[in-house]
């Protein structure tokens, strides 16, 4: 008979009563001891974006980058000025002279490349690192205000969020006073 009635059913209503399940009785479990479980969640490209330590950082990072920045742009101005002036010239020019600029452009082109790769590597890789350093700032505030709230667990992923648990204002008001 229970066969039957579950076999008579959609089978994604069946799937999710499956999955359901040990979540209600942990749920249960969890009123008969008198607790339930708390949870906070931290959106943390907010703390990668707003904090202080965050905007010192890109400031910083900005400081240090902006004369090899200025290198890789003047990079890229003469090698589109050399480029246009190729095309305007290539009809008049014999085909010796024409394959001589042309190798001249194309290696031009890739030093400019690489170094505009090179850059960005560079930028990245220090991105990454004054990242890491909030982050793992963040991480030791972020563990002192789930003891201090007795939180069980702290989502940083989350489809849909509930201002009601979200402390990310705490942790930047936090971050923001650490440094």
């Amino acid at each position: 008979m229970l066969k039957n009635l579950i076999a008579s059913l959609p089978r994604g209503l069946v799937i999710a009563a499956l999955c359901a399940a040990p979540l209600v009785q942990a749920q249960a479990q969890g009123q008969a001891y008198g607790s339930t479980g708390r949870i906070g969640f931290v959106f943390t490209e907010r703390l990668m974006t707003e904090s202080k330590m965050a905007k010192a950082a890109d400031a910083k990072l900005a400081a240090e980058f902006s004369s090899r920045q200025k290198t890789v742009e003047e990079a890229a101005e003469r090698f589109n000025a050399a480029r246009k002036k190729f095309e305007s010239e290539a009809n008049n020019l014999s085909e010796g002279e024409r394959n001589r600029r042309t190798r001249d452009l194309i290696n031009m082109e890739a030093d400019w490349k690489r170094m505009h790769n090179l850059f960005q590597e560079d930028l990245m890789q220090r991105k990454n690192e004054e990242r890491a350093a909030i982050a793992q700032r963040a991480y030791k505030l972020l563990e002192q205000v789930a003891a201090e709230e007795r939180l069980d667990a702290v989502l940083a992923e989350a489809a849909w969020v509930s201002p009601r648990i979200d402390i990310t204002d705490k942790i930047l008001k936090l971050l923001d006073a650490s440094k």
